[in-house]
């Protein structure tokens, strides 16, 4: 039995190609995700190693405003620590030590020559230039030019040099928290930093530079302890302790950090990996459908041969493992072809992600056992599983009545039972998406994904019982647009309602999930949209894209910049309420100019007024007066973070209608500030006189400085940005499900394919009573397109009412949200399905035209 399997594959690998493409596919996707996963991590974990190769102690600075020579803590906007040259000197003398290293590290954000910021953020670093007797910095190798030796001079990594196209000699534009700072470029160094690679900056000064931009004079945030040769980490770690100052510093030995950063590395690529895992099971669940469908296809073309084995003894368990033993076989081939394109894959998600600013360290293509055994595992498993069905029906099969080349139609209590199945998991899946719509919280998501997937399965079983109303109606078109060759189409497409069912329900699935996903993001940008609408007049926002803040005082300029109507700050703070711990509730007050915020956003209040507010007391959003509980009128109690102790009262002035820009609570910066530990803006409001213009841009920029950390946006760039968000992440799953939508299209090809091939005879006949070649090639296309059209409808269908009962969950996020069908996309997913239907069957329709007439007639 085994030589009649491999005897099988052989003979009909024409019929098997389709099948074989999209096990590959759905392999290849999941490889490819092992192998870049592995890659990665294991990249970047060198990288870090090499970082801390010389680390034997790092002992860094805890948080806290009791430090000594804080002065008035970060109240100046320098951070204190206890870490200062008497204590590194003190460790240096440790015996073991080798060398102690005394860092201070910020961030610096440059700007490029054209004025645009450089760098990711957070990750654009700035540290001291630490040289040793040589004059170098040894972690800093010089490519050019020297190290930073004076106030005015800095030096600049490479990598970030030439992106933002400065050489030596150049004046570089940086900000740290403030206004721009200028300094001279001496120096250009090498750095294998992680957080450099992956596309940030790096900016070194010399020490006593650094500590005054960022600390206080003679402070650091590190002292980096390299050992001599030999020393145990532990013990001189457990040694460093004892030296430092009671809780305000920690030493950790190199080898826990070492630890650490695999850990974390290790839960990024987990959760990195997970997510491209689910969309190539989705793509392998596609899959699934081709291969039954093709076996199923087979055996029935095949029932003569297997009646034969029957007749000369096989068993029926025989013929199930012949089966079975030819998809272990397919899927073995496929998987192994898979695995192959999956590392090209990997390899090239890496090139075209780097291309893309994503800066992956360099390093070898890491190919686990694990990775080969899983993929190769799930092709072959996935493989034998989706045939398992059609073998049992080929074990079935009567040697008598197989001897019959007539197929018989499915049995009708087996459509019944399919049927009521169906029923009751797809309405118990719409039961739960119901329930769902009139849920409001996210945290019931895995109950909607739950009711997705009953809605989803239900629909799929069903899909044969719904092929035909909806073929029918489509075959209505056809007919009349195309005469014989249309309804030929629709009577093909509904002669096996499950073969027809189970290639739509291939493309179906796809489909569902991007127009649920199309739905939901284009709701949620109309929504947000409106959000800015209703509650923002200002003619501008602006604030930092690092979120350092603003200077009050520098803000103060921008409201006397000519053409500027209205400026309003804001700046806030956290409280908690009620009790301590999960018994309290918490809350964001924020702090603006009362006399200018009704000129720049647009308030409604529905409880006293801004006038009961400058007098003292709060004003609270309607969504947090029913949270909390409160009413204009009440006086509540609240503690602020930086004083838990103390109890603050405050007075409930006015409830306002829910707005985006202020947030839950405002009040007059006066009640915010003595809360604040530094006084910074997170953003102003700007209202123009006569609208906005590029010059008035310019001048709010001059006022604060000229800052490369300066985001000054309209209301067109608020959107573009909401919507930029939304449609990358769209794009993005986009790409994912598209593998899925490809293997789909292989399916409605292999289906078409192995239909000509089953329909030889019936082919013959029709060329013999006079349809020309271009009809048959009509009535496959049209076949086709009825297929990928009834597949497009049900997945759009189900696709939108998803969305609309998930939509609840979305809108709990923000209170505008409200689904709008973006027709326009919905109207090109169905033109694409209509376009994939003409597509795939090309080939197939092509084979069908090109039959001999006579040796079709005669084909058994």
């Amino acid at each position: 039995m085994l030589r009649t399997a491999l005897r099988n594959v052989l003979a009909h690998k024409a019929r098997l190609m389709m099948t074989a493409l999209a096990v590959l596919l759905g392999v290849a996707f999941v490889a490819g995700t092992l192998i870049f996963s592995d890659t990665v991590g294991e990249a970047v974990k060198n990288a870090s190693a090499k970082n801390l190769k010389d680390v034997a102690v790092s002992v860094r600075a805890t948080s806290g405003p009791d430090a000594p020579d804080a002065g008035d803590g970060e109240k100046d906007g320098k951070r204190a620590t206890a870490l200062d040259q008497k204590l590194a000197d003190r460790i240096r003398v440790l015996p073991g030590v080798q060398s102690v290293r005394s860092d201070v590290t910020g961030t610096a954000t440059l700007a490029g020559r054209d004025d645009q910021p450089i760098g990711n953020g957070w990750q654009n670093l700035a540290v001291n230039y630490q040289p040793g007797k040589d004059g170098k910095d040894s972690r800093y190798p010089l490519a050019q030019g020297r190290g930073p030796a004076s106030e005015n001079e800095m030096a600049l990594a490479e990598s970030t040099a030439k992106a933002a196209g400065y050489k030596i000699g150049d004046t570089v534009r940086f900000a740290t928290d403030g206004p721009v700072l200028k300094k001279k470029l001496v120096g250009i160094v090498a750095t294998d930093d992680p957080q450099v690679t992956a596309g940030g900056s790096l900016a070194l000064f010399d020490t006593a530079t650094a500590q005054k931009l960022y600390l206080h004079p003679g402070q650091f945030d590190e002292l980096v302890v390299a050992a001599t040769p030999g020393t145990d980490q532990r013990a001189l770690t457990a040694k460093v302790r004892e030296l430092l100052p009671k809780d305000r510093a920690e030493a950790t030995s190199g080898s826990e950090l070492a630890a650490e950063q695999a850990k974390m590395i290790a839960e990024q690529n987990s959760a990195l990996s997970k997510t491209l895992l689910t969309f190539a099971g989705i793509a392998l669940f596609v899959g699934v459908f081709i291969i039954a469908n093709t076996f199923t296809m087979l055996i029935s073309q095949r029932s003569r041969e297997i009646a034969l084995l029957r007749a000369v003894g096989a068993s029926r368990r025989q013929v199930v493992r012949s089966v079975l033993a030819e998809a272990g076989l397919l899927g073995l081939i496929s998987s192994v072809v898979g695995f192959a394109l999956g590392t090209g894959i990997a390899v090239g998600l890496r090139a075209v992600l780097n291309a893309n600013g994503a800066g992956f360290p360099d390093g070898p293509v890491i190919i686990s056992p694990a990775a080969v055994l899983s993929a190769l595992g799930v092709g072959v498993v996935v493989t034998v599983l989706a045939a398992w069905l059609p073998s049992r029906k080929a074990a079935k099969i009567a040697p008598v009545e197989a001897l019959s080349t007539v197929e018989a139609p499915p049995a009708l209590r087996s459509l019944v039972l399919r049927n009521t199945i169906g029923a009751v998991i797809g309405g118990l899946g719409v039961a739960v998406m119901l329930y769902v719509s009139t849920l409001k919280s996210g945290d019931d998501l895995p109950i909607a994904m739950l009711g997705s997937m009953l809605t989803l399965t239900g629909v799929i079983i069903l899909a044969p019982l719904l092929s035909r109303p909806l073929v029918s109606l489509a075959g209505l078109v056809t007919t009349r647009l195309f005469g014989i060759g249309g309804k030929l189409a629709k009577e093909n497409a509904l002669r096996n309602p499950r073969r027809t069912a189970a290639t739509a329900s291939a493309l179906m699935i796809g489909l569902t999930l991007i127009t649920g996903m199309t739905v939901v993001g284009h709701s949620a940008q109309l929504g947000m949209d409106k959000m800015a609408a209703n509650g923002l007049t200002a003619d501008y926002q602006v604030k930092t894209s690092t979120y350092v803040g603003l200077d009050p005082e520098l803000s103060k300029k921008v409201a006397q910049v000519p053409g500027v109507e209205a400026m309003a700050p804001l700046r806030g703070t956290s409280f908690t309420t009620g009790g301590s711990g999960a018994d309290g509730g918490f809350g964001y007050l924020r702090g603006t100019d009362l006399a200018q915020i009704d000129k720049v956003t647009r308030l409604t209040f529905t409880q006293g007024s801004l006038d009961a507010v400058r007098a003292g007391g709060i004003a609270v959003s309607q969504k947090g007066a029913k949270e909390h509980g409160w009413h204009a009128g009440d006086t509540v109690s609240v503690r602020f973070d930086e004083n838990e102790k103390k109890t603050t009262k405050l007075k409930v002035a006015a409830v306002y209608k829910d707005n985006e820009v202020l947030g839950e609570l405002f009040a007059d910066v006066s009640l915010v500030d003595p809360h604040l530990t530094r006084v910074k803006n997170e953003e102003l409001l700007v209202k123009a006189a006569g609208g906005g213009s590029p010059a008035l841009v310019k001048d709010i920029r001059q006022a604060l400085g000229d800052s490369p950390l300066l985001k000054i946006q309209n209301h067109d760039d608020l959107r573009k940005e909401n919507a930029g968000q939304i449609d990358t992440v769209l794009n993005m799953i986009y790409g994912l499900l598209g593998m899925a939508v490809v293997i789909a299209v292989v399916g409605v090809v292999n289906t078409l394919a192995m239909s000509v091939f089953e329909r030889t005879r019936e082919i013959g006949m029709l060329r013999a009573i006079g349809l020309a070649r271009s009809g048959i090639k009509q009535m496959v296309r049209l076949e086709s397109v009825v297929i990928s059209l009834f597949g497009a409808i049900l997945g759009i269908g189900v696709g939108v009412f998803l969305a609309w009962a998930g939509g609840s969950l979305v809108g709990s996020s923000f209170p505008t949200y409200e689904m709008v069908l973006p027709w326009g996309r919905l109207g090109l997913f169905l033109l694409i399905a209509l376009v994939v239907g003409v597509l795939a069957a090309l080939w197939p329709a092509r084979r069908a035209a090109r039959l001999n007439m006579l040796e079709a007639i005669g084909a058994q």
